[in-house]
């Protein structure tokens, strides 16, 4: 897959639907200057909450105003209050709250949407077939965004805990139990930090911009996932001579 991925995003965003799709975006996006307009363009909602792995909130249009009318420049705004930070980068993305600049005029801005939609949907299609491959792809990416970021390295691991598919993600890489969310959130950040560190030799989000020590979690992530998905019907013997018969 990491191979082939160029070739195959390609080829999937070349197709006639998405060509339709994006130019569409394109071409209403820049008229919309209200929350009102995008939940009410269906078609233009799917690409902006796509891009941000919200659309299984397509149908939540009510809530999603709220989302874009609240804006993210008070502490109070809706998608500040909520555990994961995708609803507050979809804000911000748009800039349709109370102050702030409207971006659904420029066309950079919306043309990156109009990427990571289609980033997103190749994702999903991968995910048809197996699921921890789509996690996998989208930490990639996401992951290396986040090492870059210019904040301190505990904001960068409150933002990937507060992001639903990379917290699900580490969880499972570093073997934490489901129960572990329930620890107070700064014990959870102590345990984060020690588990990766005896994973990768450092507590820290930086570390992720390096291609290398991504593949490394990823690599424990998909045979943690592989094992639970095994042990259900076979002995920890079987279990691991599968995983050695798959490794290529």
């Amino acid at each position: 897959m990491q191979r082939t991925y160029q070739a195959q995003l390609d080829a999937f965003s070349g197709s006639n639907v998405r060509q339709r799709e994006n130019a569409y975006f394109l071409d209403k996006i820049k008229e919309v200057n209200t929350a009102e307009d995008l939940v009410s363009d269906r078609r233009l909602l799917s690409v902006a909450l796509g891009a941000f792995g919200l659309e299984g909130d397509l149908n939540n249009t009510y809530f999603i105003r709220k989302i874009l009318e609240d804006g993210t420049g008070s502490q109070d705004a809706l998608a500040n209050r909520l555990a994961d930070k995708r609803y507050r980068e979809f804000s911000s993305a748009f800039g349709l709250g109370p102050g702030e600049f409207s971006k659904t005029g420029l066309l950079t801005d919306m043309e990156e949407i109009v990427r990571k939609n289609q980033v997103a949907q190749f994702e999903i299609s991968v995910g048809e077939q197996d699921d921890t491959m789509r996690t996998a792809l989208y930490a990639e990416h996401e992951l290396a965004d986040l090492a870059q970021r210019d904040i301190s390295d505990d904001a960068k691991w409150f933002n990937l805990m507060g992001l639903s598919p990379l917290r699900g993600m580490m969880e499972t890489a570093l073997g934490l139990p489901a129960s572990f969310a329930q620890l107070d959130i700064d014990r959870q950040l102590d345990v984060f930090k020690d588990k990766l560190r005896g994973l990768t030799g450092s507590e820290t989000i930086d570390q992720f911009t390096d291609p290398d020590v991504r593949d490394q979690l990823t690599t424990a992530y998909l045979a943690r996932s592989q094992i639970a998905a095994l042990g259900g019907g076979f002995s920890s013997a079987q279990t691991a001579l599968t995983l050695l018969q798959n490794i290529r």
